[in-house]
């Protein structure tokens, strides 16, 4: 698959790059290479394989909810660089 020089400028303004003129000629080479290479992997015969392991097979492992009593303002709030009674201090970020 054959990507073209505006679609490199395309995703290059997606991913909110600035990249020169002469970079995106090479990177244009380089995706169309890569997206060959994964066309190639689509013919893979894969007949009576088994998935021997990967993250698509896994579980999740949930631990139960437990209630309990929160340790208060005092802990939670030990470590803090600021606060105010029971509140977070941090600084002003929008004017």
């Amino acid at each position: 698959m054959k990507i073209s020089k505006d679609e490199v400028e395309k995703i290059a303004h997606l991913a909110r790059l600035d990249i020169d003129d002469s970079v995106k000629e090479m990177l244009s080479g380089q995706l169309s290479h890569i997206l060959d290479y994964i066309d190639k992997l689509k013919d893979v015969d894969v007949e009576g394989v088994t998935p021997s392991h990967g993250s698509a097979f896994l579980n999740n492992v949930l631990r139960e909810d437990i209630l309990g009593v929160s340790p208060g303002p005092d802990v939670t709030l030990a470590n803090a660089p600021e606060r105010d009674e029971d509140f977070y201090m941090v600084p002003r970020i929008v004017k």
